[in-house]
């Protein structure tokens, strides 16, 4: 039993995640801000369905504050409905970085979008600098495309590639990589 969840707001300069799972008796939790190092703490309980009823009572908690189901890292093994919201959300993102027109519009896409990519952004979050250019977007796009092409589980993890032309795919942990992991400028 285990789940993943964050919780983002670029304009609050939030971008979290907690984890949980059970293992034998023991529920093992881990937060912390999207690509940085976590915290985890383990909670020894007296029995399995001890841990697991306190699973579950932490996962309703955080879900009730906000944060949303989600995953550490993104490949074809991926819910095909998310990947494809994903892209659906960089088509509204695209217009917006165009015009250079940060409005709610852009500000809640790229909300949803990082709720279901988490996406390392730093410390300080500039939600207006996220893409800087619709190149940064049509990047993105391209590569949950190809995810949804890819008929075995090998595809690359959102923006892991160091250059667009990057052909090499492989499933890399969100929670692994660098801050500036996606920039691909």
């Amino acid at each position: 039993m285990e789940i993943y969840l964050v919780f983002v707001d670029a304009i609050q300069n939030s971008n979290k995640f907690w984890s949980a799972k059970v293992e034998d008796n023991n529920l093992i939790v881990e937060w912390g801000r999207v690509g940085y190092k976590s915290q985890t703490k383990t909670h020894s309980l007296k029995s399995n369905q001890s841990a697991v009823l306190k699973y579950r009572n932490l996962a309703a908690e955080k879900m009730m504050k906000g944060y949303r189901r989600s995953q550490p890292q993104i490949d074809s093994n991926c819910d095909i409905y998310e990947i494809e919201k994903a892209i659906q959300l960089l088509d509204i993102l695209r217009p917006c970085v165009a015009e250079r027109n940060f409005n709610d519009i852009y500000i809640n896409a790229l909300n949803q979008y990082l709720k279901i990519v988490p996406t390392p952004l730093g410390m300080q979050i500039d939600p207006y600098r996220v893409y800087r250019t619709v190149a940064d977007v049509d990047y993105q796009r391209e590569l949950l495309n190809s995810l949804l092409a890819t008929p075995t589980p090998q595809a690359a993890a959102v923006a892991v590639a160091s250059a667009p032309e990057s052909t090499v795919e492989t499933v890399v942990s969100l929670k692994a990589i660098s801050k500036n992991f996606w920039r691909h400028l």
